[in-house]
């Protein structure tokens, strides 16, 4: 039962792609597996699968049951959830982000957080948007010049803002760029104040965004809703259907607004 080789480019490093093939070899069974059969399944040779499974049992990817037999560990499982987490998010904001497309006829992004970026992870658009998608879906944009990245900044602490801007510099992409902490702290300031937060084309010449933000069932800011429009045509009336949505897509997630 040899591994077929995935007909795709080869990674440049090599350990990497060896490792990816005992995870494979791994997956493939229900039990423990022994290290001569994980040899023979990954075509490794077993001083370099047996090097390779330390490593992994290490960093808790691989379980030792006893010595010479291995199966998938739970730090698979740990970041498997993160990523259904992330996955849940889009399922249950799809049909909003749809009809909040249909009603605005402009682009709605979903977007979380990804240390000191955003990544957008769906999108509701169509061709007569009259704005080319700058992002794709897997873009990603820095913190300070997104309007979701500002909902996200908002929620930091001080202390984590500087360190933020400290890490990044407040690296600028145009003309409109906050560049300035003291600047972008009252951005930030007034973000809490509105619940909302606003792109004035800081990322893209000729886009705004404006965004609202989606949490789960304990009150976690998880991910950010926004609509993105040429900047001439954003219109404020949409803040309104865009928070009411928002706040419909944190409510399936199981969110409870205190009151």
């Amino acid at each position: 039962m040899k591994i077929e080789p995935v007909p795709a480019q080869k990674t440049t490093i090599q350990v990497i792609e060896r490792m990816v093939a005992l995870l494979d070899a791994l997956a493939k069974y229900p039990d423990p597996v022994s290290l001569k059969e994980l040899s023979k399944v990954s075509g490794l040779h077993p001083s370099t699968a047996h090097r390779i499974l330390n490593d992994m049992v290490l960093t808790r990817f691989v379980d030792r049951i006893e010595p010479g037999t291995y199966r998938l560990g739970m730090r698979l499982l740990e970041l498997g959830n993160v990523v259904k987490s992330r996955l849940s998010v889009r399922e249950a904001a799809l049909d909003f982000m749809r009809s909040l497309h249909k009603k605005t006829q402009q682009t709605i992004n979903l977007s979380v957080r990804q240390g000191d970026e955003i990544v957008y992870i769906d999108r509701a658009f169509s061709e007569r948007s009259g704005m080319q998608v700058v992002r794709a879906i897997g873009g990603r944009g820095p913190l300070h010049l997104t309007s979701t990245g500002k909902l996200f900044l908002s929620v930091d602490e001080p202390k984590a803002i500087r360190a933020y801007a400290t890490r990044t510099g407040l690296a600028g992409h145009n003309k409109n760029s906050i560049t300035d902490l003291a600047k972008l702290e009252r951005e930030l300031s007034l973000v809490r104040a509105r619940g909302y937060a606003r792109d004035n084309e800081e990322l893209e010449l000729g886009v705004r965004c404006m965004a609202a933000g989606i949490r789960d069932d304990s009150g976690k800011l998880i991910a950010g809703l926004s609509i993105s429009a040429p900047a001439d045509r954003l219109q404020d009336e949409w803040l309104d259907d865009l928070v009411a949505t928002a706040n419909q897509i944190s409510a399936t997630l199981g969110y409870i607004p205190l009151e």
